[in-house]
């Protein structure tokens, strides 16, 4: 697409945010009759809230939709604009996520779209992402543990394969998510976090939990 560079910056962190603001677990939810998402349990948009309503298909479908925006993002500035954009088309992504416009800018952690942007920047990153966060789950069962921890883990594996640009991008977005995991790194502190498959991950009214592990 011919623009002149300032047009195309613009286009591209808007293409961004618009995909990543999508909210795919409120509007599931709502299409098969299990109620708004932010009057469920902790009040999150993204998959760890819709597995508290029981239904494993949505939430799946969730963590899908959430991490594939990103991909999509990256991937489509990419090819309609400028790969040199992709950076800045992934960041918006995730903040598209983090404050979505259609629901008054409250909404999700951003562990499943920080994904997503990594898997189409760097795949090695997204591979290494997964890796600690399986592996963190299964030792810990800490489902924000394992976030916190592969969202270190992601822009090193870049820096360390000379990726910094993707490294930089990535950094950002890891302080800006631990930033919104602030209270879980508190109950984290505090010996009260939930583990996951714990009775506290069960479905609950939002006045009654304690807040989301990850999403």
């Amino acid at each position: 697409m011919s623009l002149d560079p300032m047009t195309s910056l613009i286009a591209a962190i808007l293409i961004g945010y618009l995909c990543g603001s999508v909210p795919f677990g409120v509007i599931l939810t709502k299409a098969f009759g299990v109620g708004d998402l932010r009057k469920i349990g902790s009040g999150n948009i993204g998959a760890t809230n819709v597995l508290r309503t029981g239904r494993k298909g949505l939430a799946a479908a969730t963590l899908l939709g959430d991490m594939l925006k990103g991909t999509v993002a990256v991937v489509l500035v990419s090819l309609v604009i400028d790969p040199e954009l992709a950076l800045w088309a992934g960041l918006a992504a995730f903040f598209g996520h983090l404050f979505p416009v259609w629901l008054r800018f409250k909404g999700g952690k951003g562990v499943a779209t920080y994904l997503g942007v990594t898997l189409a920047l760097f795949w090695p990153a997204a591979l290494g992402f997964v890796a600690i966060w399986l592996l963190s789950a299964r030792l810990t069962r800490y489902s924000s543990v394992s976030a916190l921890l592969a969202t270190i883990v992601a822009p090193l594996i870049a820096f360390c394969l000379n990726q910094s640009s993707i490294a930089l991008n990535l950094s950002l977005m890891t302080v800006v998510l631990w930033g919104k995991h602030s209270a879980n790194i508190i109950r984290l502190l505090a010996g009260t976090e939930g583990r996951i498959g714990s009775k506290n991950e069960q479905p609950t009214p939002r006045a009654q939990t304690d807040g989301s592990p990850t999403d």
